[in-house]
């Protein structure tokens, strides 16, 4: 009885000494330069910046048509009549505060735009890191371009090199 009691404490000790004999292994990513490199950034910031062109330039548009009305105004003010004059300035108003609508719109839906082009390529991202990290048997990846994390051991395993292989990215 003795002899199974010594045989099993010994097991135990082996298990025990094996699952704490494997340290944790962490591994930590730059995502903004990962993000940076993906092939599907420089497509999505391509049709947003083509779509804020087209904002731009409807926005010159209006405030050139604005300018032609002020002038128009400056020019004529002392010989209208003040009915005229004051629906002159009513006009002038109405298109500052359509140009300051519209700006406002526009900015938003850049905004919505950039998200909804942007998202898919996070979660892209995401999805190779973590399959990089079950193949690496990982159990935290940090990313250290948020600057949360405010040290980093030799220890911790870069990732962004396996993950730009696993992408296909040079």
């Amino acid at each position: 009885m003795r002899k199974i009691l010594i045989l099993l404490l010994f097991v135990f000790a082996l298990s025990a000494s094996g699952v704490y004999a494997q340290a944790p292994k962490f591994g930590h990513i730059d995502m903004q330069q990962l993000i940076m490199v993906m092939p599907e950034r420089t497509t999505a910031l391509s049709s947003l910046e083509s779509e804020a062109a087209e904002m731009e330039e409807m926005l010159m548009t209006m405030q050139e048509e604005l300018q032609k009305m002020f002038q128009e105004y400056t020019e004529k003010r002392e010989t209208m009549s003040s009915i005229v004059r004051q629906a002159k300035e009513e006009d002038i108003q109405m298109k500052q505060q359509r140009i300051e609508t519209f700006r406002a719109q526009a900015d938003q839906q850049l905004q919505q735009k950039q998200q909804e082009l942007m998202t898919p390529i996070f979660e892209k991202a995401d999805s190779v890191i973590a399959v990089v990290a079950k193949e690496n048997s990982l159990i935290y990846v940090f990313d250290v371009s948020s600057r949360v994390v405010l040290y980093k051991s030799n220890q911790s395993m870069d990732v962004l090199p396996l993950v730009k292989k696993k992408m296909g990215i040079e």
